[in-house]
């Protein structure tokens, strides 16, 4: 059976496979590039833009599951393999894991999405974004990738579900014996 040494609030549960879901329409969106649609996106000439050669499409390609798979890693914190690390990995399979072995990677990458996603977007509603053929196409971007904003902020909740779990909950257990 896959439960945890202490339950996982069912807000967490849930929000933990979300996080997945957030990730997917940008994922979507960029396959649209690599199927050879423009997408939308014109150059400085008002000509559309493609995405050219296998380099750029594997780029791509690999850029999504990437970020599907980083998405992934959220089930860790309200999932059974987020405290004892699964048998097949090498070196450590089977042994405990530390909690700050998950929270300081998941904050870290929490404050790193909510800067990337700040900075990504800084310019969405001025005339230095990317350049559009039309609102439509530039709005259909915008809800594929706006998800993305909340990202960090989620795995910043999940994470303190986490530490609240594992670390607060253990220090209570502990001054009561």
């Amino acid at each position: 059976m896959n439960t945890t040494e202490r339950p996982v609030p069912r807000w967490a549960y849930r929000l933990a496979h979300i996080v997945p879901l957030l990730t997917l329409p940008s994922g979507l969106w960029r396959l649209g590039l690599v199927f050879g649609s423009s997408m939308g996106m014109i150059d400085a000439n008002g000509n559309p833009t493609y995405l050219e050669g296998l380099g750029g499409k594997v780029y791509v390609v690999s850029l999504t599951i990437f970020s599907e798979l980083v998405a992934l890693t959220a089930l860790g914190l309200v999932q059974r393999w987020g405290e004892v690390a699964p048998g097949w990995i090498p070196f450590i399979g089977g042994r405990r894991v530390a909690p700050y072995a998950a929270i300081i990677p998941a904050t870290l990458g929490a404050l790193s999405l909510i800067a990337i996603w700040t900075y990504g977007f800084r310019d969405v509603w001025t005339d230095h974004f990317i350049p559009f053929s039309s609102t439509a196409w530039k709005a259909l971007m915008l809800t594929c990738y706006l998800p993305l904003y909340l990202w960090g902020p989620a795995l910043l909740v999940l994470t303190w579900a986490y530490y609240r779990r594992r670390v607060s909950a253990t220090a209570v257990v502990a001054s009561v014996r």
